[in-house]
């Protein structure tokens, strides 16, 4: 797939309905020559649309308007090439446990959570934030995390989690100012609602700061998951992480996540850990597949929005 192919699917399939200001800013890059050319100078895996878009946002740069968007990333654009070459889409969207949660639920209980691509390590504090599905609610405090659910009956409790560790190539830190920093920047600029929830979220995580090892996801995770009580069920997860894995590399993390104890939940697009007769998707925007042991269970959407089960 093109640059400029990328970026056009980017409005179509992620940003259209989610972000006005995305869908406008990637429709417009996809047709921009000059813009097409800069970000085909970088290694294919660093021209994704919200890589830029955060880098010219944490910048301070505007991504409200397309044509001042594009005067400001050519005028900047050697400090904005340094920082996407030095950065990766390290989204820690808390949201997302909302649709892991109905998995985790059903496993056996206490849980040792081991989270691939962990970032910041947000998504690694399901028992401590609020859901409400429709009109359930489960857990109390902040934040509350809104999940569309159908096809399943939302779990009636949270999970009991006794060790909970993270492995990233570049952990970041909850408790820096800098690194919470980038993670604003990587929320689309209308979403105040997600803003709010990574803070509430980023103040659970500071309270109690997870254990995050730098290091690879085939090397490293092994001696990682071997760290984990007996006593508990091993749960190594992850979501909207692979895409960012060459596929050698995820093929090979695949396999072995297949093989460890316990049990490996995933939450992928399709065309990145493909299934056998997956069901349609629920419509033409981006979903990823939710499994657990390699088995899909739901369609689920991006942030976290929604879940529609079919396992």
């Amino acid at each position: 797939m093109t640059t400029a192919q990328t970026y056009a699917e980017f409005a179509a399939r992620e940003a259209r309905g989610v972000s006005h200001a995305y869908e406008r800013l990637s429709s417009a890059v996809s047709g921009d020559d000059e813009m097409l050319a800069l970000l085909d100078n970088l290694p294919p895996a660093k021209r994704q649309p919200n890589l830029l878009f955060g880098v010219v946002r944490f910048l301070g740069g505007p991504v409200e308007d397309p044509a001042a968007f594009h005067d400001y990333t050519v005028a900047n654009w050697p400090l904005i090439e340094v920082q996407m070459r030095a950065r990766a889409t390290q989204t820690n969207e808390a949201g997302r446990c909302a649709v892991l949660l109905p998995v985790l639920s059903m496993l056996p209980q206490p849980l040792a959570l081991l989270e691939v691509g962990a970032s910041a390590g947000l998504c690694l504090y399901p028992d401590r934030y609020a859901y409400r599905y429709g009109d359930r609610k489960i857990g109390e405090g902040e934040p509350v995390l809104d999940c569309e659910a159908t096809g399943l009956i939302p779990p009636t409790t949270l999970p009991e989690v006794v060790w909970r560790a993270g492995l990233d190539l570049n952990p970041l830190d909850v408790t820096d100012p800098a690194d919470v920093a980038w993670l604003e920047a990587l929320i689309w600029p209308e979403h105040a609602h997600r803003r709010a929830r990574l803070r509430a979220a980023a103040a659970v995580a500071a309270a109690d700061p997870p254990s995050l090892l730098r290091g690879d996801l085939v090397d490293d995770l092994p001696a990682l998951a071997a760290q984990a009580p007996v006593d508990a069920t091993l749960v190594v997860f992850h979501t909207s992480v692979l895409y960012q894995v060459p596929a050698p590399r995820r093929a090979a993390f695949t396999e072995l996540a297949g093989r460890l104890p316990g049990h490996w939940v995933s939450n992928e697009a399709p065309e990145v850990l493909p299934y056998d007769d997956l069901p349609d998707p629920p419509d033409h925007a981006h979903h990823n597949v939710l499994g657990l042991d390699g088995r899909p269970l739901a369609w689920t959407r991006a942030h976290g929005q929604a879940v529609r089960w079919f396992g």
